[in-house]
């Protein structure tokens, strides 16, 4: 079975809850009449698979994806003030329960959280999962700014532990994105760095330490900390103020992370599998957004030069023991 564990969903309660009111993201139309979400330093362009499940549908069928685990993608509902994300996140919760309880064989999902609001986060984790049926949660590379090691998030890393889910780390605009408003370096180089960023920050914080059975699953194959791990472990032997919260080089927490396929480059790719090795990662494809890679996504790890035990592993057999499918 191949399961994507990257792509997104926007359910219409969630887009009609944008549309009430004034807050962080804002819907509208371009000039070529499609819906757009706008958000600082980016926006998304909805298309059909967005938010109609038989085009989705399809699209798997065609290209070979047996299931998928819905997320929502930014703007998420983090931003937003506090009484608004917490509704925006049910909303989106209570959707993609009622699709994975009519299509249970072809979808699960991860809850939406409303992280500016810790106590409120950890309640609804606790629903999502309990009574919803959902299989973790998504979180975001930063808080409207603030990172994720903040203390004020311990208790949600903590209730994911102790209930065994895991939390996928999706990125969103950078901390600061002042020099990459232009060109659409947000999504570009901003994406990758602002995970890259909240991995360290959990090493480093102390958090992967405190929890060691926590499941981290970073997005698009970790940002770029696989190709940084021999200037970070350099770096925490060379400087003491990496050492306080840690008892082991960063490259040992590196490995109890997951991450998705998601880089369209096999290169790169097999500098992460060097790393991790084929049980860290998990098929992704970003559908259906503009650099949706679900065309290749199943075909780039078929044609790769490894063991088909690896293969199988990368195409679902990981994702269905992480998510418990």
């Amino acid at each position: 079975m191949n399961i994507d564990v990257h792509n997104h969903f926007f359910p219409k309660t969630y887009i009609e809850e944008l549309k009430t009111g004034r807050g962080y993201a804002s819907v509208g139309q371009d000039s070529e009449g499609r819906t757009l979400i706008y958000y600082r330093g980016d926006y998304n362009i909805v298309v059909g698979p967005h938010i109609v499940l038989n085009e989705r549908i399809r699209a798997m069928d065609k290209y070979e994806i047996d299931m998928q685990v819905l997320t929502l993608t930014t703007p998420g509902v983090e931003r937003e003030a506090p009484e608004r994300g917490v509704r925006l996140a049910k909303v989106t919760n209570d959707a993609f329960s009622e699709i994975v309880a009519k299509h249970s064989e072809r979808f699960a999902a991860l809850a939406a959280l409303p992280m500016q609001e810790p106590e409120a986060a950890v309640e609804e984790l606790k629903r999502a999962v309990s009574e919803l049926g959902l299989s973790g949660a998504t979180i975001f590379s930063n808080v409207d700014g603030k990172p994720l090691d903040s203390k004020e998030f311990w208790p949600i890393y903590d209730t994911a532990s102790k209930m065994g889910v895991p939390l996928f780390i999706h990125p969103t605009t950078p901390i600061d994105e002042r020099a990459m408003e232009d060109y659409r370096l947000v999504p570009i180089l901003g994406f990758p760095l602002d995970t890259s960023l909240a991995v360290l920050r959990l090493i480093f914080s102390g958090v992967l330490e405190k929890y060691p059975s926590l499941k981290i699953v970073a997005a698009h194959l970790g940002g770029i900390v696989p190709y940084l791990v021999g200037r970070i472990d350099t770096c925490y032997n060379a400087y003491p103020e990496c050492k306080p919260n840690t008892k082991k080089v960063p490259s040992e927490y590196i490995k109890q992370i997951w991450v998705d396929s998601i880089c369209y480059d096999r290169e790169v790719f097999l500098c992460a599998y060097s790393l991790l090795g084929p049980e860290r990662i998990v098929l992704g494809s970003d559908f259906p957004h503009q650099i949706s890679d679900l065309e290749e996504a199943v075909k780039r790890i078929k044609e790769l030069d490894v063991p088909e035990s690896s293969k199988r592993e990368i195409l679902g057999e990981n994702a269905a023991k992480l998510f418990r499918l």
